[in-house]
């Protein structure tokens, strides 16, 4: 953190100082990664001077690394032949990002900017669905043929692999350009020059299609550990690869999205600063808006039992225990059960695996509870009856709720839903009420209430 601020300073008095050769000697040093975090430190005239110092190389990697806001600011202070360099060195996944997270006027700027054959590359990936394969794939990668020795492969990777994703793993295809199969380079780099191809494939590669889900395209990631993987189109063709960075920015958006949605908040893909107040309002308010209303009902129930309430007033000091208890119960599982989906380790057939499972645990918890809660209130208020009755619902609220947190994400999942839509606010709510209905139900039949 100090090596950051560090940089910073020293940028900033290199800028003041106009020692530009300096400070592009300087800017050579700095690891890409802190560029960001650097740019939002000094003034967008700066930025403008700093970004210009940089090759053309490096300043390519860096932009594909700022948010949008300045990005679009950047384009704006481009001449087009800055602009031209800029796009020409960005790899093609890349230059579709950007364009979809710029207004119209700056997207023809950099459509403009780009040839015809990569104008046509971009507007297909366009196509694609955004939740797909397709949508995050690059179409650069190094093809070989099976009939090539070990030598001529590495000719071809020496001339095109620094315009290429990844040199790291090399695909094999016929003449109709349907994959045979993947090598990798280190293979290539340990093999006899003169050895060919077709006796070095791997052929058992894993690939997706084109319209295969982004989140799957990621959790195979996650399996395999791997570097890239292919992208096939419905013939079978090599079309694309989806390499690791991009399998990460899918996870990271997933993340956010459940993370939204488990809050009772609509997913937002937009920044923070960058949405405005009524939009952010608009994504929190229907939710907001759902959990009132069935909120409502428990104090429905509440109002029916006044006459238990006129009977016996210290029943009403145990309602927010047992209902704060109940809502922390169902969201530790439903939080769980939400992760275990996600990452595959819970499936759908594991339903009455996991069902039993967290019945057993919310007994071990209910009972554990409702003993501590009991001993305080005889000690309190020396009521063994009401001891009875608190214990015995804990028992009840723990086991239900723990049942409501697993059963949810489930049931959702079932029905093709984000089962992260079952999260805590959601099941809190329904908990609330059903604890309060089994407490005064429970406290009228042992204590003999008369309703």
């Amino acid at each position: 953190m100090l090596e950051k601020v560090f940089e910073v300073e020293e940028v900033l008095k290199l800028l003041e100082q106009k020692k530009y050769n300096e400070l592009k000697q300087y800017l050579e040093r700095i690891n890409g990664a802190d560029f960001p975090s650097i740019f939002d430190e000094i003034d967008e005239e700066d930025v403008l001077i700093v970004f210009r110092l940089l090759n053309k190389e490096r300043a390519a990697e860096i932009f594909a690394e700022l948010d949008s806001d300045l990005q679009e600011k950047l384009i704006n202070s481009f001449s087009d032949v800055e602009l031209k360099n800029v796009v020409d060195k960005l790899f093609m996944d890349d230059t579709v990002d950007i364009i979809e997270e710029m207004p119209s006027n700056v997207v023809k700027r950099i459509l403009k900017s780009v040839d015809e054959k990569d104008r046509k590359i971009i507007n297909e990936i366009l196509n694609y669905p955004d939740d797909s394969a397709g949508s995050i794939m690059t179409t650069e990668f190094i093809d070989l043929k099976e009939d090539m020795t070990v030598d001529q492969a590495f000719e071809k990777i020496k001339k095109i692999g620094l315009t290429k994703e990844t040199v790291y793993n090399c695909y094999v295809l016929d003449t109709n350009r349907k994959l045979i199969g993947v090598i990798d380079i280190k293979d290539l780099l340990v093999a006899d020059r003169a050895q060919k191809i077709k006796d070095l494939i791997d052929e058992n590669v894993v690939t997706v299609t084109t319209l295969d889900d982004k989140e799957d395209v990621a959790k195979i990631f996650d399996k395999y550990d791997y570097v890239a993987l292919p992208v096939v189109d419905k013939e079978e063709r090599l079309v694309g690869i989806v390499t690791v960075d991009d399998a990460i920015d899918v996870m990271k958006e997933e993340a956010s999205e459940d993370f939204e949605i488990m809050a009772a908040m609509q997913p937002n893909e937009e920044e923070y600063f960058r949405t405005s107040v009524f939009k952010h309002a608009k994504n929190r308010i229907l939710w907001l808006l759902v959990l009132m209303v069935s909120s409502m009902l428990t104090g429905t129930i509440i109002t029916n039992y006044e006459t238990a309430f006129a009977a016996i007033p210290v029943l009403v000091a145990f309602i927010p225990m047992l209902m704060d208890t109940g809502g922390n119960c169902g969201s530790q599982t439903s939080t769980l059960i939400i992760r275990g989906l996600a990452t595959d380790e819970i499936k759908l057939k594991d339903f009455f695996r996991a069902l039993w499972k967290e019945i057993r645990v919310a007994l071990v918890v209910g009972v554990i509870l409702s003993l501590a809660n009991g001993v305080r209130i005889l000690i309190q208020y020396k009521d063994m009856q009401l001891a009875v009755v608190v214990g015995l619902t804990l028992i009840v609220t723990v086991v239900m709720s723990k049942c409501f947190g697993c059963i949810l994400p489930m049931l959702a999942k079932k029905l093709k839903l984000d089962p992260a839509i079952m999260a805590a606010p959601l099941i809190t709510t329904i908990v609330d009420t059903c604890s309060v209905l089994v407490f005064f139900n429970i406290a009228v039949a042992i204590m003999h209430i008369s309703m």
